[in-house]
């Protein structure tokens, strides 16, 4: 049987908690008073704050446990535990693009799992948020992983109609395909990607989003010179995918060691405890 996505509770969720890596913990989208980072999902979190309280609602408690760079099953043995237990009424699972950039990566596996994680979530009385994960096909190098980005996509559609779970459509997002969109490392959202992605969410959950063209692509600009875009590869390849690649063979990730930037929910606006840069 096919369940439909949730619609907010008539005072809104009260407790929000975010699950993945550095796209939830919201790199390359530096808060307001220069300290860490924001992010999409702290952006959703005052939608949902706004919305809430317009209603009569006390306000929406928000964590975040996202940590950049871990793999999906890292995000279920330390962050997942956390959510189960915190009284969570929404929780956003987004994890798996890690894994999915991996060679060799059992994306069928990597569902399974998800779905686990989700019916787990949905049995507390939670409602999850889901996301898809965005189309590589004009990215040097991560356009080979685009197979397995669209498969992961497709089981992770289906997990979400079983179990009655809100989906953010990053890959049907035409503006993301506009490198305007993306930091200078061509895999973290620019603050302009993260604040439109926040605002998807929040139309997937059912909120009234205001239409300030957000759904559009940013007006085109010239086409760059052949040379001039090999010389950008170039120097992509060598100040972020080098690093990457090194890390990777190293054993090594760009988290380690960090914890979560709100590993308890409080109210959204209130700085995160952690202001790591």
């Amino acid at each position: 049987m096919t369940r439909t996505a949730p619609l907010p509770p008539p005072g809104g969720w009260t407790r929000y908690v975010a699950l993945g890596d550095s796209f939830t913990e919201g790199l390359s989208d530096p808060a307001e008073d220069g300290r860490g980072y924001r992010g999409w999902a702290d952006r959703l979190a005052g939608h949902l704050d706004a919305h809430a309280r317009a209603r009569g609602g006390p306000g929406t408690g928000y964590a975040n446990l996202a940590v950049r760079g871990r793999l999906l099953g890292a995000v279920l043995d330390e962050q997942l535990p956390v959510a189960l237990a915190s009284g969570a009424d929404l929780v956003s699972l987004v994890a798996g693009g890690n894994d999915v950039l991996r060679p060799g990566s059992d994306v069928d596996a990597l569902a399974e799992a998800v779905e686990t994680a989700v019916a787990a979530l949905r049995a507390t009385g939670a409602d999850v948020l889901l996301a898809t994960g965005a189309d590589p096909r004009d990215s040097p190098v991560v356009r080979r992983t685009r197979g397995r980005a669209a498969t992961y996509n497709a089981h992770l559609w289906s997990v979400a109609a079983r179990h009655g779970c809100a989906v953010v459509d990053l890959w049907g997002m035409r503006a993301l395909r506009d490198w305007r969109m993306w930091a200078e490392d061509r895999i973290h959202l620019a603050p302009e990607g993260h604040r439109r992605v926040a605002l998807q969410a929040a139309a997937a959950l059912g909120l009234d989003v205001p239409d300030d063209g957000w759904r559009e692509p940013l007006p085109p600009v010239p086409p760059r010179p052949r040379l001039e875009g090999a010389r950008e590869d170039a120097r992509w390849a060598r100040e972020h995918l080098v690093p990457w690649v090194r890390r990777r063979l190293a054993g090594r990730s760009s988290g380690d060691g960090l914890a979560p930037k709100r590993p308890v929910p409080q109210d959204w606006s209130r700085p995160a405890l952690d202001v790591r840069d």
